[in-house]
């Protein structure tokens, strides 16, 4: 009879601990989830949250675009054909030309400044650049809403 009270005493407490890790089997994985309204993002690597930055994404005129993605391409550095040849390092593409990257105007960080990408401060993008290149890019889901 005492055995089995302190097998009760002790199941909840390893069932409560053992569900709050992840699975050894389950995937490693990246989300990031971008909040277009509060102009951040966090990023979860399996299920943990590891950081949140402010972020820029479209301005007025401009939208980026909402849904769920993963990356198709992965530039450490890359320029804009289409904007004046500006410089977008560590380029995360999601959509088309649609890309999470570092900018060079980290005082727009919190609001509405592109033209539809989602820009980073240059130490978070290549955080994030990293994360994405080691975990790869069918492990990473980026959600915009």
């Amino acid at each position: 009879m005492r055995n089995l009270r302190q097998l009760l005493l002790v199941l909840p407490i390893a069932v409560i601990s053992f569900a709050s890790f992840p699975s050894a089997d389950a995937e490693a994985s990246v989300t990031v989830k971008v909040d277009r309204g509060a102009q951040t993002m966090h990023v979860y690597v399996d299920g943990y949250l590891q950081h949140s930055w402010a972020i820029s994404t479209g301005r007025r005129g401009y939208t980026t675009p909402s849904g769920v993605y993963r990356p198709t391409r992965l530039e450490r550095m890359w320029h804009s054909r289409k904007y004046h040849w500006s410089p977008m390092p560590y380029s995360i593409f999601f959509r088309g030309g649609y890309a999470i990257h570092g900018t060079n105007e980290t005082g727009r960080l919190g609001r509405r400044a592109s033209h539809g990408c989602i820009r980073l401060h240059p130490s978070n993008a290549r955080q994030l650049f990293s994360l994405v290149s080691q975990y790869g890019r069918s492990a990473t889901r980026i959600h915009i809403r």
